[in-house]
Formats: C-alpha cells, structure tokens, sequence
C-alpha cells in the first residue's frame, strides 16, 4: 500500500503517469457480469442538482457527474490519484506541469477529447459567473495552455506537490469545449445520459464508446433521491432498489439480519459539524462558541448516535488517518464546568438560543438534543429546531445562525481547508477568516519538506480548534446498504460508495 507521506514525495519528485501509477489500479476480487440494471436511491434530491461538475456540491450531483463525465485523474482506494484522461501529469518543480492526453477518448455524441476540452473545463473554474465551488482550488492555475493536441501545460502561482490530487477532486471533471448545456452530460464517461431531471431522477445507459473496454459492467444505472431514511432502507429490503446510499447506524441491525442485504462501510474523514456563525452578533461571541464546544459530549455521541461506527474528533477537520492529523494538540473534552464559564463570560446565560438541524445532516437531530439536554444544566435553553431534508442545503445550510451541515472527505489537508476554511473559501460554513491562516496554508502548499509542512498543519488545526466557529465531535464512518447481488463495491475514502464513483464499477451476479 502507498501510503500518503510516499505519494506526495512521489509526486514532487516524478509526477503522475500511466506506466507506473497505473499498475496500482485496483482488481475487482470476483469476475464482473455485464448486463442488467441497477437502481440507487441517493440520500439527497433538490430541484438545485445539478450536471454540471464545476457546481456539483453534494453526494447526488458527484454520484450523477462521475456517471457522465471524467477527471485527467481518479482516486483509488488508497488516495493514490491513477490516470484516467490524462496518461501522464508530470513536473520538475511542481510548478510548472504537462499533461499528456489518452488519445483513444470521445465525447457521447462522438468529438474526440482534445487539449482545448481540458482547458476550457478547467479555465472556466476561474470565472466568478460560472460559480464553481472549487474557485479557491482553481486560482492557483496562473496559466492553463494548450501545447499540442493532446497535451495541456499548466502553471501554478506557486509550488503545489498536490496538482494530480486537485485534478482528482469530483468539479475538475472534463466537459466539451464550449459547453453551456449541461442538462444533456455529454463527457466521456461510462454512461451516457438518458433521462435527467432534477430533483426527480437520472437514467444512465451504458456508454458503447468507453475506453475502458472492460467497465461499465451493467447496462443502466437509475439514480434518485430519497431523504426519508427510514424510506430509503424500506425501499431497499422491499426490493425497489439494488443500493441504499447513506445508512444510519441504528438500521445496520435490521438490515444485516435480512437474508440477501448487507452494509457496506468506508471509513474516512466524513463529518457532521455544528456551525455558529461568527459574522452574526450572538453567535460570533467568542466566549458562547467555545462554551457551545465544550457542550459537545464526544464520547456519548459516538456510542450512542453512531454505535461506535465513528473516532473521536477535536473541532479541526483533519481526521486521524490523514498524514497531517496532529495528534499533539490536546484534546478538548466534554467539561460542563468550563462551559458554563465560558457562557457567563458571553453575557448570554439564561438566554434562549435557536439552533437548526435536519435529518439531512447526518446524526445532527441526536446531536442536537444531546447537546440541548447538557446545556439546560449550566442555564442555556438551546431551541431544537427539526426541519426536513428536503430543501435543508439550499434553505439553511450556511444560512443558520446556529446549524449543522454535513462534509465529506477530501483527499488532502489542503483542498480540505481550502474548501473550507480559507478566508474566501466559498463553504466557509462559520465565516471564520483569518490572514494568518491563509499565508499558513498557501506557504504549507508549496513546502516540498513534509516535517516543515506538517508543523504548519498542525498549527493551522490548532487555529480552526481554538478560533473557528465550527464544532467536530466525531469523524463517522459512512455506511451504506445494498443487496447482496450488487458486487464491485471497495472502500475509497472520499466518500460513500467507493467516493460516489461506483457506477462503472459495480455489478449484479
């Protein structure tokens, strides 16, 4: 296995390409059967999804994007990023860098893949009326040239040994030059868009063209939502569906004694995370939010609201299994005596304080009132406000004064905090911002020495821990279900379902 700390200085030194990287790829332990349809209930649908992958921003839109298009790489089960349109991606300073096309690709109404396709996919990120959520990520792209037909050079504004993880990320996905349509998914992937409608479905068939001769193995793939999880899990053991995305510890029990299901666990940096915006008088009182962070029950809430299916976090969003986690920062513990302290020094005791969370975001509802019962025994009424799936990202993510949301992996410290935590990041969930903490991580970003880069990490996770307005109490594991049939699925650690892109991976025997 090629752990972390050697792929970044494999990286740096060599780049990615097909002939070494390549060999990596993993092989599916029993022999694929091609043919029949499967059926996948995601756990989230709004009339906002979405096929267009520089806005995709949840599990459903990255389910349906990897469907229909391709990234220059993709990421296999140990984060290592393989080839996939790219054979090559390489750079002697980790500046500058050349990527080098398959030339065995076409678009689903027939245009081959060319350079110009890549640069207009990856340039278009740049402009702010396109609003692509990886912005932050895409700046750092100084120049993006076509050299040859199927050969693109990209330059950084500074050092990054991470350039083929960034390319990997689920909005750096290729579309065709010139696209303004993307109701259609004309990419290159594995199946071809029949049927797109949001908030309803998606209907993907079999692409005839692929270049990967060997995937997909099935012919159809129905994708739609289901926010009701008790529904979703209802649908899967009455047959309705093949796969049921996103599973609440509490039904493993039920539906591992079913004859013909199981679950399926990935573990990996997912997070539910309490929210207080600091931009917002109240809840932007230093004092309340380290006292609401001291509220947190950490071990009551990955016994009880996740069975154990879960690690213990420290309100900083770098999960224990990524190189980087700095396991020398103490950890903050549940210390109801501390809490009230703080409250009475934010002046907000015996006040009441809404907070808003949904089945949407995972286990925020148990965490809610776990945390509603701790706080009325220090003298703050804590408002439990439920409001349904349907809707709770467009409606109240980021919007809340006091709310949850819901994060998934990335596969780097870096597009993590850049995604997240940079002052103009655009899922700044608390609105923290900090311009130490930006120089922090762009200097982390180009520093080739891993002892030197993981000190400004470590000192980046303390920051966000002791001054950001965001509480992680745990780092889950995602689970989902599906029927026994359904064979291919392996764990990829940026997400559920083998990092949402399980499509072309998957089939029924």
């Amino acid at each position: 296995m090629t752990t972390r700390r050697e792929l970044v200085q494999w990286i740096a030194a060599a780049g990615l390409s097909a002939g070494v990287a390549g060999k990596a790829r993993a092989q599916a332990a029993a022999t694929p059967k091609r043919g029949d349809a499967i059926r996948v209930a995601g756990y989230n649908s709004s009339t906002a999804d979405t096929l267009d992958p520089a806005r995709a921003n949840n599990s459903t839109d990255y389910s349906r994007c990897f469907m229909f298009y391709n990234g220059l790489t993709v990421f296999d089960e140990h984060l290592v990023p393989q080839p996939e349109l790219a054979v090559s991606v390489e750079s002697p300073d980790a500046t500058v860098w050349t990527v080098k096309l398959r030339k065995d690709v076409h678009f689903h109404d027939g245009a081959p893949l060319t350079a110009d396709d890549v640069v207009f996919s990856l340039a278009r990120h740049k402009d702010p009326k396109v609003g692509s959520v990886v912005r932050p990520l895409a700046a750092q792209m100084r120049e993006i040239k076509a050299t040859a037909v199927d050969e693109v050079r990209i330059t950084l504004s500074g050092p990054n040994a991470d350039l083929p993880a960034i390319l990997a990320v689920y909005q750096f996905l290729i579309a065709k030059d010139g696209t303004t349509d993307f109701s259609k998914g004309n990419g290159t992937g594995p199946f071809i868009c029949k049927q797109f409608a949001p908030g309803v479905r998606s209907v993907g068939v079999r692409n005839p063209n692929y270049f990967r001769s060997d995937e997909p193995h099935v012919d159809q793939v129905t994708f739609f939502g289901i926010s009701d999880e008790a529904a979703r899990v209802n649908a899967l053991l009455s047959g309705d569906v093949d796969i049921a995305a996103t599973i609440n510890p509490r039904s493993t029990r039920q539906i591992q004694s079913t004859n013909g299901f199981a679950v399926f666990e990935t573990k990996a940096g997912n997070y539910t995370d309490l929210i207080m915006r600091l931009d917002l008088p109240r809840t932007g009182n230093a004092e309340f939010v380290m006292a609401m962070k001291y509220l947190q029950d950490r071990e009551r809430i990955k016994s009880a609201v996740y069975l154990g299916y879960a690690v213990i976090g420290n309100d900083q969003p770098i999960d224990p299994s990524n190189p980087f986690y700095c396991a020398e920062t103490p950890q903050r513990p549940f210390d109801l005596d501390r809490a009230k302290f703080h409250l009475q020094k934010s002046g907000m005791a015996n006040q009441t304080v809404p907070i808003v969370c949904s089945p949407a975001a995972d286990g925020s509802v148990e965490m809610a009132m776990l945390m509603q019962e701790s706080a009325r025994k220090i003298g703050l009424n804590l408002d439990v406000r439920r409001v349904p799936a349907d809707g709770y990202w467009s409606n109240y993510w980021l919007k809340s004064p006091i709310g949850y949301g819901n994060i998934n992996p990335r596969p780097t410290a870096d597009i993590l905090l850049s995604l997240f935590f940079k002052s103009d990041a655009p899922w700044n969930e608390s609105r923290w911002k900090d311009p130490k903490f930006d120089q922090m991580l762009m200097q982390a970003r180009g520093e080739t020495d891993l002892a030197k880069r993981k000190d400004l990490y470590c000192d980046m996770q303390r920051m966000i821990s002791d001054d950001a307005g965001i509480g992680i109490p745990v780092f889950l594991s995602m689970l989902d279900a599906h029927s026994t049939r359904v064979k291919g699925l392996r764990p990829v650690p940026t997400g559920a379902l083998m990092g949402y892109n399980f499509a072309q991976h998957v089939w029924l025997d």
